[in-house]
């Protein structure tokens, strides 16, 4: 590492009164190393996409993103097919795929560990959607794309209540949303084992790690970031019951098999909505979230790309 960019968001996370006393911590860690550091806060999801190819453009091998699984997302649009490393400072609301790596939470700690890592390539995912312009759009992803029910969760939730609340707020959108929301079905075409297979869900979770950390530590037992795949979850019931057991098997970490949700490996799924599915002839509409952030709706489109960006991180 000769020359690093640190970039965060100045609005969001635990700390935010700290966020840029903890950001000047890692760039005096990064100096002492003798390191040439800087850092800028993003100001927008499209502005971190081209503030991350500048910072590359000016020589940057390595792109600090200060934040939480938001943060990471957004700089992530910039890294994709380079040779540019992402580390990662967790200071978010949602720190996923920090738990994933298992980093440390202290500013110093993983500025350190991002110094002696070794430098890895790992796939990302890749979703196709329609944004809410009606355009067709796509965004990478490391953590999970979900469709349906919890996509729903970030089109109703106040960003100021999730500023202020953090994870509480969404939990507490989530579990009203769990006890009043109409889960609408959609279809799903991918591959099992080479076979095309087609099914109808209420909810689509594509995952890329194993420990979310928290309450849902594991969504989906069975996801790696060293695969090249996903782990699909897919819900073949509505029943609320089949979803509240699922999250308790998550919570628990239990083998408990729940009927009517099923998991499996696959590298590709499209998702498209049930024709006719109102007397109106429109179909509801059925949201699409990569990463925790909301992106558009259906029909999209979700893949992998191999060998896709550097990350450093400790070695488990």
């Amino acid at each position: 590492m000769r020359k690093a960019m640190l970039f965060y968001n100045p609005l969001s996370g635990r700390r935010r009164k700290r966020r840029v006393a903890d950001v000047e911590t890692a760039l005096s860690v990064l100096r002492s190393a003798g390191v040439e550091a800087t850092s800028a806060p993003t100001r927008a999801a499209s502005d971190a996409t081209d503030q991350t190819r500048q910072a590359i453009l000016e020589g940057c091998d390595t792109i600090f993103a200060c934040g939480g699984d938001g943060t990471i997302h957004d700089v992530l649009q910039g890294l994709v097919d380079t040779p540019t490393a992402l580390a990662i400072i967790p200071l978010g609301t949602a720190n996923s795929l920090a738990n994933d790596l298992e980093l440390p939470r202290s500013p110093t700690a993983a500025t350190r560990a991002a110094l002696t890592a070794n430098p890895r390539r790992i796939a990302v995912g890749r979703v196709e959607y329609q944004d809410f312009a009606g355009n067709r759009a796509q965004r990478y992803f490391t953590v999970l794309v979900g469709i349906g029910v919890d996509a729903r969760v970030f089109y109703e939730l106040d960003p100021l209540a999730k500023r202020h609340l953090g994870m509480a707020a969404y939990c507490a959108k989530a579990t009203h949303l769990w006890l009043t929301h109409k889960m609408e079905n959609f279809v799903v075409e991918m591959k099992e084992e080479s076979r095309p297979r087609q099914v109808e869900v209420s909810q689509l979770l594509a995952v890329r790690i194993a420990n979310f950390g928290g309450v849902l530590r594991q969504l989906a037992p069975g996801a790696s970031l060293e695969r090249d795949d996903l782990r699909l979850v897919l819900f073949h019931t509505r029943t609320r019951l089949a979803y509240l057991r699922y999250v308790l098997r998550g919570l628990f970490a239990t083998s408990w098999e729940v009927p009517g949700i099923e998991l499996l490996h696959s590298t590709h799924a499209i998702c498209r909505d049930v024709s006719s599915s109102t007397k109106s002839g429109k179909n509801p509409r059925i949201f699409v979230e990569a990463d925790g952030e909301l992106l558009g709706t259906l029909p999209s489109e979700i893949s992998v790309v191999p060998d896709a960006v550097t990350l450093l991180a400790p070695a488990h």
